[in-house]
């Protein structure tokens, strides 16, 4: 966990709880190594209009399946992707494994647009990797509205559309 965050959310008095755990990279993983903790399990999507400069977090429940072009037109996109693992570098300051809400915290320039699902957004509580996929930080709904605003990012609060079920 690095140092502007914890400064970030200590300087806004946002609590937390913390678990730590093996490293996770898939929903799958962090269903069997994460134990139960409060709150919405989210997984965050790094996405990328690679006709523009345009870059989305995109935060949905752990089983939500994104219609991609749907969202695209959602967010005036001409086509999303994911964003590369440099992008994802460049712009949140993290590798592939690792990508939070939290990771915002690095986005000083303000490039990646927060897209948060309505489910997500109105849960009591969200599940968020503190820039590591080795621990889990629960910051009540309260904490997470403060941390957006102190980082400058007004989140886009949408019914994310989902894919439908093949067959």
């Amino acid at each position: 966990m690095g140092d502007r965050l914890l400064d970030l959310l200590d300087a806004h008095a946002i609590a937390f709880e913390r678990c730590d755990h093996p490293a996770v990279f898939t929903t799958a993983e962090a269903e069997r190594l994460i134990p139960p903790l409060p709150g919405a399990k989210a997984k965050n999507l790094f996405l990328a209009d690679p006709q523009s400069s345009l870059r989305f977090l995109v935060v949905v429940p752990y089983a939500k399946r994104v219609d991609l072009a749907r969202l695209a037109t959602l967010l005036d996109a001409r086509k999303l992707r994911f964003g590369s693992a440099d992008a994802l570098q460049q712009c949140l300051g993290v590798t592939p494994g690792s990508v939070s809400l939290l990771a915002l915290v690095n986005d000083v320039d303000r490039r990646v647009d927060v897209v948060i699902d309505a489910p997500i957004w109105s849960s009591d509580a969200i599940q968020c990797h503190p820039l590591v996929n080795t621990a889990t930080l629960v910051l009540a709904q309260a904490g997470l509205r403060r941390f957006l605003q102190a980082t400058g990012h007004a989140p886009r609060v949408l019914d994310v559309p989902a894919r439908a079920d093949p067959g």
